[in-house]
Formats: C-alpha cells, structure tokens, sequence
C-alpha cells in the first residue's frame, strides 16, 4: 500500500504543479515572480487541467486516509488502491482532452473506489 500512496503523491505533484504549467507557458514569466497579481488568462487546457488539480486535491485526503488506515488495521485493499490511482490517471487525461462524458465516469469509478476502500475497513 506504501507504494500506491508514494504514487498518489507523485501523481499530485504532477498534477498540481507540471501539467498546468505545461499547458501554460504562455505565462511562463508569472510563475517566477512573487505572484502578487492574479494569473493573467490561460488556455482552455491549462484551465482544464487547474480544474482537474482542484478535484484531485478534494479526493486526495479520503484516499490518504483510507489507505494509512488499511496499513494500519492490516487489510489489503491494495487492488483497489490501483483502480482509484488508475481511475485518477485517466480523470486527468480525459479532462484535460475535454471528453465530458469518460471524464465523469472516470471520476464516478474513483468516487466508487473510495468507498469500496472504506467499507472495506468497516
């Protein structure tokens, strides 16, 4: 389970920092300033993929959570430690390509995952 966490992490990292930014480099200047002035307008992918950050940042502690619990009660959810980060992975993807409609089931399956994690643990 140590290393779907360690992934989820990474995955954050990425999420968060990378991929906006990667999307955004019009703005690249911004990013190496105090940030005293709001971000100047991004492109369409970059706001989706801010969006997508955001949402990540909301499941990210239930899952945190659930799986320090598992490590800690001993039940193996590991399985399903890899479809939420498998799920997560293809939330981003879709997001960021705009297709509304997988990105809505990739987010309800996540949504699924976690609680399939915590009643698990019950």
């Amino acid at each position: 389970m140590a290393t779907y966490i360690v992934y989820a992490l990474l995955l954050t990292i990425i999420q968060i920092w990378i991929v906006p930014a990667a999307f955004n480099m019009k703005n690249f200047s911004w990013y190496t300033t105090n940030r005293d002035e709001p971000m100047p307008e991004t492109s369409v992918m970059a706001g989706r993929a801010i969006r997508a950050a955001t949402n990540l940042q909301e499941s990210l502690p239930a899952f945190l959570a659930l799986a320090l619990l598992s490590m800690h009660l001993s039940v193996d959810l590991t399985g399903l430690a890899f479809w939420w980060l498998l799920l997560r992975i293809a939330h981003l993807i879709t997001y960021i390509a705009g297709i509304a409609l997988l990105r809505t089931l990739s987010w309800l399956g996540s949504l699924v995952t976690l609680i399939m994690m915590a009643l698990a643990l019950i």
